[in-house]
């Protein structure tokens, strides 16, 4: 049993807290908080300088891809970036393996408790059997032939029972608007189950998807007609988000949101990934538009990113934005949890076990904090 106060304790389910103490048993679960300390001894009481959190949620990861980290220190836009992608099988599953090892650590050591995670293989699960992290396991699925439809979702179950056969949760998720045809989206609708508490799919992560949908024109559609893809794709559709008409009625998380705009806006969750979105558009979404309510982050790859740190991200955003620091870690860890039905995890609150996080050196700014793991 530990008692574990700091400066403030953000339950992010009510009001700050200053020097509130978590009782906590050994298996990390909130026994009980105290708002006063002088109800317990204080030779109990660890007490922290900072301020304490819950852990960590990444929103949005591809793990598997981890192997290409630091191939390029920038690309001049999505097109170039997909090249880089394109070489992810052009390496041992030993250095593969090695790098997804060393991802997870990575996060592990910067807080995060749970992850949202981009499968298009089975090469994380392995790791993911040992469950130092929560993973909701988001099997990636995409098709721009409608010939090659039933391919693709057979494709998408194999992964997906793998996933689920070991006990780990995983849903066939459409990779984005442009990249699946309505015929692809019809089979993920039906394959879908009771299993399912939500879909991820990339939005607007370009000006290109915008124009393909909006002005049916572009270098999306010209790309697209070059590999014969099914003009359905565009023509059936008249923005990205009009994909949720092809989906069940389960929540959705849209992930980068670059371009999106206020009259874009669904009652969904919206997740961003600024480190990644620099690196790959040098641009950032327009942060005023959305709720820190329903907004979550994430560190998307180390393909597209320095490392795998929330607290980073949250600091990016800070700097480009007027969310509070309440907000801020709402948006690092109870949005999160709450878009991926991670009931335990996202606030302390008696019962839950969501990990604690200590936030140190955040006087000025969340660019200068420290992150330590203390439960």
């Amino acid at each position: 049993m530990r008692f574990i106060s700091a400066d403030y304790l953000y339950t992010l389910d009510s009001k700050p807290i200053k020097n509130g103490v978590l009782q906590i048993n050994n298996f990390g679960e909130i026994i009980n908080i105290f708002k006063n300390k002088t109800e317990i001894p204080s030779q109990n009481i660890e007490f922290f300088n900072g301020l304490l959190c819950p852990g960590f949620i990444n929103a949005h990861c591809h793990l598997e891809l981890s192997h290409l980290h630091n191939i390029s220190n920038s690309v001049n836009g999505f097109s170039e970036f997909l090249e880089i992608v394109k070489t992810r099988d052009n390496y041992s599953k030993t250095f593969i393996t090695r790098a997804i090892k060393s991802a997870e650590d990575q996060m592990i050591k910067n807080g995060i408790v749970a992850v949202g995670d981009i499968c298009n293989t089975i090469d994380t699960l392995e790791l993911k059997i040992n469950k130092k992290l929560h993973y909701y396991n988001f099997v990636e699925s995409f098709e721009v032939k409608t010939e090659k439809s039933k391919e693709a979702i057979a494709k998408a179950l194999l992964i997906r029972d793998v996933f689920r056969n070991n006990n780990l949760k995983a849903t066939i998720t459409p990779h984005s608007a442009y990249s699946v045809t309505p015929d692809l989206m019809r089979l993920i609708s039906n394959v879908s189950d009771e299993s399912d508490y939500t879909f991820s799919i990339h939005n607007q992560e370009t000006e290109e998807e915008n124009i393909l949908f909006k002005d049916k024109k572009g270098k999306f559609r010209d790309w697209l007609q070059s590999i014969n893809a099914s003009p359905k794709i565009w023509n059936n559709r008249h923005s990205s988000s009009s994909v949720l008409d092809e989906l069940p009625r389960k929540r959705v998380i849209f992930v980068h949101n670059t371009y999106t705009d206020i009259l874009d806006l669904k009652d969904e969750y919206y997740c961003t990934c600024p480190c990644a979105n620099l690196f790959i558009e040098n641009k950032l979404p327009d942060y005023s538009i959305f709720s820190s309510d329903n907004l979550c982050v994430g560190t998307d790859s180390l393909a597209s990113n320095s490392q795998l740190s929330i607290i980073k991200e949250l600091a990016l955003i800070e700097k480009n934005s007027d969310y509070s620091l309440e907000e801020l870690l709402k948006i690092g860890c109870k949005n999160g949890a709450k878009a991926l039905g991670f009931s335990k995890y996202g606030t302390l609150e008696v019962g839950k076990t969501p990990g604690v996080n200590l936030i140190s050196g955040f006087e000025f700014s969340l660019t200068d904090s420290k992150v330590q793991k203390i439960v």
